[in-house]
Parts: C-alpha cells; structure tokens; sequence
C-alpha cells in the first residue's frame, strides 16, 4: 500500500510540476529595512506622548511627533 501511495504522489508531483512549474522563491520583500525603522521612530515618538506626565511635556513631544 506505501509503495503504491508513493507512486501516487510521485505521478502528482511531476504532473502538477510540468503544468504549473517549479516553485520560486524569488519574492520580494514587501517592507524595506528602512520603511520599518521609521515605524519603529513613529511608534517610540507615540509612546513618549503617552508616557508624558505633564500637559506641557506632552505638548512638547506631540511637536516633535508631527
């Protein structure tokens, strides 16, 4: 029965590689290095604003934030 199932799979291996193709693995990253260390500021920024204890602490960091 194994060897029968291997024969199996081994037919649908090789059929489904010569209709759709080997698999690549050549994708993209979809987010930069870059574009994640500015969310990494934006989120420090964010928190500083809500860790600030005063009004005026708070006022001053949403300015640096925008």
């Amino acid at each position: 029965m194994e060897d029968n199932w291997k024969g199996i799979k081994e037919a649908l291996t090789s059929t489904c590689q010569e209709v759709l193709g080997r698999k690549k693995h050549h994708h993209k990253e979809w987010i930069s290095i870059e574009t994640l260390d500015r969310i990494k500021e934006r989120k420090n920024k964010k928190a500083a604003i809500n860790n600030s204890r005063t009004r005026a602490e708070e006022v001053q960091v949403q300015a640096e934030y925008i």
